[in-house]
């Protein structure tokens, strides 16, 4: 016999279950404001929101309300933000060259909170699709395949200007082969040897991200197209692995599973297998089918949330990319109080 368990009635499973104290005493895994990182959407202008249609709650902000803002999430504990620029149509080009502009959206965004809120952790998004006429994460070539080695040339010079803004972490979001070594050699030539690099190793040719490509704009540019000639097919679960190792070896500090939920499988065979910093991502897609049913009164908000949020821990993720962020920062500080 199992010495972990004993036979019914020595064994009640429900005992421990009858009490809020001992629920809270053999509780296995804890969410706090230590796991939270917020996604955010930046614009050019000044005092400016905009609402975005698919993703209820969440807006696009300028860099003046981005500073409030970050203010306030700092002063709720939360460690980090993740910025996503919205580029203005006469600013994409087949080579994306705004992508590394050194007074691009993304950079001058990254001084200004590096400047006022220097404790708030800076993730920028390293991929080039919200910079190409096309909507693809790299450059193409004339029939429409994204070209690999050019394409990582681009991401370096993309994240050495963001490094040179002052990111704490660039998140290589494109899945080219071989950009997290290029990147990582390069940060280490140029003297930016604390630059952290976020890998999104494991992301997937998902269906989920249709909100997001809202909102920076990019799903006009796609034109319908799609992605999974260097997005994982859903149907791979061991080619995962292989990313991710490979990714490790390159020189990545942190990897990322996206999307989240319909992926925690792959969470937790990443986490077992390598032991890793491993973060996972609450998509759009996500975010947008919780808030739906939460308007429409069939999923109560914020039991749901904090439910959803768990799992990515109990399933072995370090950390949480999530538009819910603030709002579970202002539960958990309440529930603290």
């Amino acid at each position: 016999m199992n010495p972990n368990s004993s036979y019914f009635p020595a064994g009640r499973m429900r005992r421990m279950r009858a009490d809020d104290f001992s629920r809270r005493l053999m509780a296995e895994h804890q969410l706090t404001v230590n796991d939270l990182i917020y996604p955010m959407f930046i614009i050019d202008g000044d005092n400016k929101r905009e609402t975005i249609a698919s993703m209820p709650g969440i807006e696009r902000l300028t860099l003046d309300l981005l500073l409030e803002e970050a203010r306030e999430l700092a002063a709720l504990g939360i460690p980090a933000i993740a910025i996503f620029p919205v580029t203005a149509a006469d600013k994409k080009s087949l080579e994306a060259e705004e992508a590394w502009n050194p007074e691009g959206l993304a950079q001058r965004a990254v001084r200004l909170l590096k400047q006022h809120v220097p404790e708030l952790g800076v993730i920028t998004d390293v991929a080039l699709d919200p910079f190409t006429t096309h909507g693809q994460d790299g450059i193409i070539d004339d029939k429409g395949y994204v070209v690999n080695d050019i394409t990582t040339d681009a991401l370096v010079k993309q994240a050495l200007s963001h490094a040179a803004a002052g990111a704490d972490i660039v998140a290589p979001s494109d899945m080219m082969d071989g950009r997290i070594g290029a990147i990582r050699e390069a940060l280490e030539a140029e003297g930016y040897v604390n630059t952290r690099i976020m890998a999104y190793s494991a992301k997937y040719a998902s269906s989920y991200y249709g909100p997001f490509r809202d909102a920076v704009g990019s799903a006009g540019n796609l034109k319908g197209g799609n992605k999974k000639n260097y997005q994982m097919d859903p149907a791979n679960s061991n080619e995962a692995l292989r990313e991710v190792a490979m990714d490790l070896e390159e020189g990545a500090d942190m990897v990322m599973v996206k999307p989240g939920m319909p992926y925690l499988d792959i969470v937790r065979r990443v986490k077992d297998e390598f032991g890793v910093p491993t973060f996972a991502y609450q998509v759009s897609g996500e975010y947008a089918m919780h808030v739906a049913a939460i308007q429409n009164g069939w999923l109560a908000e914020k039991p749901v949330v904090m439910e959803s949020l768990l799992a990515f821990k109990r399933a072995g993720a370090d950390g949480i990319l999530t538009y819910f962020a603030k709002k579970v920062a202002i539960w958990l500080k309440e529930k603290s109080v």
